[in-house]
Order: C-alpha cells, then sequence, then structure tokens
C-alpha cells in the first residue's frame, strides 16, 4: 500500500467541526495557537509510516521500489530498490521520494538513520533528506555511499535541527547502473533519530576554494559545493551536502554584488566584492572575490536580408524554435547566462568546455543555405594554443538521434585561422557551410555543439543563411597591408603602425554603432547603421603640416550605385588647438560610383587622397575631427592614416 490514512484522524476531525457548527461559538484569531506538526521518527519500519507518500522521479523506472517481504534487516519487510540496467526502456535509473501530505516536526533529532545492502559491492549515488517537491530548502544528501552485501547501519546528520519543525521530505533516493549492469538495494529501519554522537560541525561553501573571479554587469553567479563536515558516531567525519540556504551570505560591497539566501550573486556595479558565509555562528571555509569588467561593445549588427535567413538567435531577426542553449550533458561545466549589451540580447557562456544547443524537435532544413554566422567576443586569452570550436550534426532523413544516418563535422578556430580568434574583439565566424566536409546531410540539422579553450565567450547573432550567389555579408580577406615606410606616416588605426591617440572612434554625437571585428586576424572597425560618424582625437591633435595625403580603406556590403554617397570630412580646431573660437576649418569630399576612386559593393576601396583635395582645411597643425557619413550604412573600415 502507496498511501496510509489513519481512520481515528479522520472520524475526530469531523466530531470537532461538528462541535463548533452546533455551539456556533466565535474564537479571537490572535488566541488561536498554530497546530502542531506530529515528531513521528519512523519512516519504513516494516512498511510505510503514517501519511507516506512515494513518488518516483522524471525519467526513471517507476515500479524501482518495492516493498519486499523476504529479504529484511529486521521485522517483517523491507524497502527494495531494483537499479535498472544501461538502456533499459523503462527508465534510465532509479530514484524516487518518500515525503508526507503534512510536515512533521523532527527538530528533536539529529540523523537520519537506516540499514542497507546490496546484492553486489556499489555506490549509490545519492540518499538524502528533504526533498519535499517543491522548494526543498531542507535538502542534504550523501553522494557516493558504499554498500556491500553484507547489512550496514547508515547516517545522514540533520544540519541545523531548528529548521526541521515542519518537514515533508523523509528520504529520496538516485542510483543509476554500474558499470552498465543493474542490481537491488535494500533499505530497512528508516528512522530519524536522536543519537547526541554527531559533533563538531565544520561548513564549507566553494568547496574550501577561495576563489577569484571576473565578472560582468547583469550576470548572476551561484555559489556551489556547499557541504558540512560532521564529526559521526564512528570517529571520522562524514561529509553532507546541503542546500545553499543553510548559510547565511554577506557581501563586503553590495554596490557591487548582492546575494540572496540561495547563495546567488547578482553583479549590479563596478568594482571589487567579496562574499562570505556563516552556517550558524560558524564561519564557512571558502569565499568568493568579483571583479567587475566592463561590458563588450555590442556585436555588428548583420546585414544579410531577413528572407535568406534561418536565425536561431539574433535580434535582427525573427528565430526559430531552439530546444535548450545548454544541454548539461555529462561532463559539460558550461554555465550559461541571458544578457543584454545596449539593449541587445546575448548568450554568455562561463566555465565552457564544451555546450549543446539543441534545436531536435523541430529540426532545421539548411540544404538551400550557405552559410553558417556566429558572432564570439571573450576575454579570454586567445594565442595558440588556445582554440574554439563549432559542431554542426544532421539526424539524417529520420530526423531523430541515432539510426545511423547522423552525419556531423567539426571546424577549429585559433589565432592562426581564417577567420581567427581575437581577445576583447568580435570575431565573425561566417564560415561556408561546405567547409564542413563531413556534413553530408543538412535537411535535419538538430545540434550546435561549442566548445574549446576560451572559457568565457559571449555569443550572438547566430543563424544560416544564403548568400545566393551575391556579395558577401563580409569581407573574407583583410584590406591590403599599406606599404609607406613607418617615418612618413601619422597612424589612426593600422596593425601596420604605431598609431597615435584616438579619443573616439564613435562620438556621443553621432548616429552608428561601432565595433571592433578581425577579418583574417587583422584588426579591422566595423561601423553599422551608419548615418554619420565622429572620429575624435582632441585630447592630443594632430599636425598633419608635412603630410601631403589622407589615406583610409574601406569595405561595403550595401549598394553603391548612385544615389550612394559617401563622405570624408576632416577638421581642423586652429591655432588655440580648441573648438569654436573663429579659427576651425574644414572641408568635405563627396565619393559615389563615378568618382576617383569609385565606390564598389564587395571589394575594398582604397583612398589616398591628397590633402590639398581639402581645398576648405586652410590648417593642418591641429588636426581633431574625422567624420564620415554617407548612404551605405554599413562599411568596414581599416587603415586611416596621414601620410607624405
Amino acid at each position: 500500500m502507496i498511501k496510509k490514512y489513519n481512520l481515528y484522524q479522520t472520524t475526530f476531525f469531523f466530531i470537532i467541526i461538528s462541535v463548533l457548527l452546533l455551539t456556533g461559538c466565535e474564537r479571537d484569531p490572535d488566541l488561536l495557537e498554530p497546530a502542531a506538526y506530529p515528531d513521528l521518527p519512523e519512516v519504513f519500519i516494516d512498511g510505510f509510516s503514517s501519511g507516506l507518500n512515494y513518488a518516483a522521479f522524471g525519467g526513471s523506472k517507476v515500479t524501482a521500489f518495492d516493498v519486499d517481504k523476504e529479504v529484511k534487516y529486521n521485522g517483517t519487510s523491507s524497502m527494495r530498490i531494483e537499479v535498472p540496467d544501461f538502456e533499459d526502456p523503462l527508465g534510465a535509473y532509479a530514484g524516487g521520494v518518500y515525503f508526507t501530505d503534512v510536515g512533521r516536526d523532527l527538530s528533536g533529532y539529529d540523523a537520519l538513520t537506516f540499514w542497507a545492502k546490496a546484492s553486489q559491492p556499489a555506490n549509490i549515488d545519492i540518499v538524502g533528506i528533504g526533498n519535499d517537491l517543491g522548494l526543498s530548502r531542507n535538502e542534504t544528501t550523501i553522494t557516493g555511499l558504499a554498500v556491500n552485501t553484507n547489512w550496514k547501519k547508515y547516517y545522514i546528520p540533520i544540519p541545523e535541527q531548528s529548521r526541521w519543525k515542519s518537514e515533508r521530505g523523509m528520504f529520496f533516493y538516485s542510483e543509476g547502473p554500474e558499470d552498465g549492469k543493474g542490481y537491488t538495494i535494500w533499505f530497512d529501519e528508516v528512522k530519524f533519530e536522536k543519537l547526541g554522537t554527531i559533533a563538531h560541525p565544520r561548513p564549507v561553501i566553494l568547496n574550501e576554494q577561495n576563489q577569484n573571479i571576473t565578472a560582468f554587469i547583469g550576470q548572476t553567479l551561484t555559489i556551489g559545493d556547499t557541504y558540512v563536515l560532521f564529526n559521526m558516531p564512528y570517529g571520522t567525519d562524514q561529509r553532507v551536502n546541503v542546500a545553499p540556504n543553510y548559510f547565511n551570505y554577506l557581501s563586503s560591497n553590495e554596490s557591487v554584488a548582492t546575494v540572496n539566501d540561495n547563495g546567488q550573486i547578482s553583479i549590479v556595479g563596478m568594482g571589487s566584492a567579496t562574499v562570505t558565509a556563516k552556517f550558524g555562528d560558524k564561519t564557512a571555509a571558502g569565499s568568493i572575490t568579483v571583479n567587475t569588467a566592463e561590458l563588450p561593445p555590442r556585436a555588428p549588427v548583420p546585414i544579410v536580408p531577413a528572407e535568406n535567413v534561418i536565425s536561431l538567435f539574433s535580434n535582427a531577426y525573427t528565430n526559430v524554435p531552439v530546444d535548450t542553449w545548454a544541454t548539461g550533458w555529462l561532463f559539460s561545466t558550461a554555465v550559461l547566462q541571458e544578457l543584454q549589451i545596449n539593449g541587445d540580447d546575448v548568450k554568455l557562456y562561463t566555465n565552457l568546455n564544451f555546450n549543446g544547443i539543441e534545436f531536435a524537435s523541430q529540426t532545421i532544413d539548411a540544404t538551400q543555405m550557405t552559410h553558417f554566422h556566429m558572432d564570439i567576443w571573450t576575454p579570454d586569452p586567445t594565442a595558440p594554443p588556445a582554440a574554439f570550436k563549432v559542431l554542426l550534426v544532421d539526424f539524417g532523413a529520420d530526423g531523430v538521434f541515432g539510426g545511423g544516418d547522423d552525419v556531423s563535422h567539426e571546424l577549429t578556430f585559433t589565432a592562426n585561422s581564417n577567420p581567427a580568434l581575437a581577445t576583447r574583439q568580435w570575431v565573425q565566424l561566417d564560415i561556408p557551410l561546405s567547409a564542413f566536409t563531413g556534413l553530408t546531410t543538412r535537411k535535419n540539422l538538430a545540434q550546435l555543439v561549442i566548445s574549446g579553450d576560451p572559457n568565457t565567450v559571449f555569443v550572438d547573432n547566430v543563424y544560416f543563411y544564403s548568400s545566393g550567389g551575391t556579395t558577401p555579408a563580409v569581407p573574407t580577406t583583410p584590406a591590403p597591408t599599406p606599404t609607406f615606410p613607418a617615418s612618413d606616416v601619422i597612424s589612426l588605426f593600422s596593425n601596420a603602425y604605431t598609431n597615435v591617440p584616438v579619443d573616439t572612434w564613435s562620438a556621443v554625437w553621432d548616429q552608428a554603432d561601432v565595433a571592433d571585428v578581425q577579418i583574417a586576424g587583422n584588426d579591422t572597425k566595423l561601423y553599422t547603421n551608419l548615418v554619420f560618424v565622429g572620429i575624435e582625437f582632441i585630447g592630443q591633435t594632430i599636425d598633419a603640416t608635412s603630410m601631403t595625403h589622407f589615406y583610409m580603406d574601406i569595405w561595403t556590403p550595401d549598394p553603391t550605385a548612385l544615389p550612394a554617397v559617401f563622405r570624408i570630412k576632416l577638421v581642423d580646431f586652429g591655432a588655440d588647438g580648441a573648438f569654436g573660437g573663429g579659427d576651425d576649418t574644414e572641408h568635405e569630399l563627396t565619393f559615389n560610383a563615378n568618382s576617383t576612386p569609385a565606390l564598389q559593393t564587395g571589394n575594398w576601396i582604397r583612398f589616398d587622397i591628397p590633402i590639398t583635395n581639402f581645398t576648405g582645411l586652410t590648417t593642418k597643425g591641429h588636426l581633431a575631427q574625422l567624420i564620415i557619413s554617407g548612404d551605405p550604412n554599413t562599411v568596414y573600415v581599416d587603415n586611416i592614416m596621414f601620410h607624405k
């Protein structure tokens, strides 16, 4: 019998109700004392104790538990658990919880005790108390419990008895096959006891580590590895894993990081904060110091027409359904966080070793697509041997995992690949699907797996697209490297030279978005949503009186036929070196498809312009601003300099 009812209690309840109705008495609610919870210690003694229920965990073999009247430690029966074999169609493991509908006052006890044995030596994954199928705020577990073929008594200490005055979670377990094979476990004489010999609790968070990490505003961190070491009756210490809310947490600087009762740290400001914890009056071993870093700039806004895109994740498109962005596969340590950067949604992966992204319930037919695209940004070192890997998996004609028709291919990106990994820059992985040579079918794409050495990775704009034989969305080769002698150059931006200071590449008064990207390892500025952009070097103005030319390379995927134009303006602040004052000079040049040089779509355009062409720029000893504007709204820019 899974559930028992006490007829005497039920009858008594109705008698009390009848008396109250007949007498019509009214009592002051303030005088009513809260009902006392029963302090019944028994869980299973030859059968279910009063009010006890059993529920199997999801995905487990629901028939794993039964009452055994043949094998027992004492009395007439025991709890028998049949752990299934690997790939048992009825369930992958054995697991369930024994709980009550009405809480029990267990504050007078200090441990759950039970006898156990198994049909073979084994280590039970989890046994515990405090799981009530709800918030389970008192959950307490022991992992890897060693059992053998002999009966032995086991103990699960109650970490803080005062919290256990209305507990519903009496006992739970979870165990999978050992070496692929199932076996049998027996539990007997399961009850709460007051031993008085469990002593010297030593609380721990973060596995006793004093961690020092970098985090970002908006990120949430979770304090893990929360446990207490108890000295047991048999003389050794027992590790007891406890819910994070057993601890009281303290942040040294709540303007930087706050922490709630569940050990979740919210990063709210710039600076540094250390989070520690107490268990009762004892300080827990372990701490975490959080150092806030600046969020990256927004990722470049995609420019591929929506009708040519199948988007998994991008604010620029309507996204197809994705089952999960973090599968939580075995041995994956990746932690996913949803963040916003200036209103743009991004995925942040921390502790990344590998991570599965699945869309198996609605697979993607990418047979008409030509490219896979993903933008990534990492603060981690990207010099070799660092690598970032992208794996695509197609489930084949049957559209399900396995079956012999699945195909996949993985590509690896490093600082020497094309595109190249870079630190603190958005890297645009814009990859022809033909590069995934092992991906021989693309009609039922179901998984994207990312992995590698950068352990902190921001991800945005994940999609498949068709180039349709038109101009690629991003340049596939960098701008040509200038060859002017360094002594003849004043460079604002170029990997070929040492650059002078620039205050901003997008002034607060302009209308444009800027991102730092790399093209085959070459640093490049990408402007999107460009109306006009202000590039300022007011802090240290440039004396270009000895220079003869202004130089700039640009690349755009946008149409450049008339009436499209691109404008370049230079501004000199005059002898006083400050804006205004009556001595500022400037001049703007306009370029189109018929000018020299001519605007082109999908090709690098070199502007090597005699400064004398800027006829209104009558002084050039205090150049302070470069302003570009026009109709191509997406422009890659490189090699900005003056030379002679």
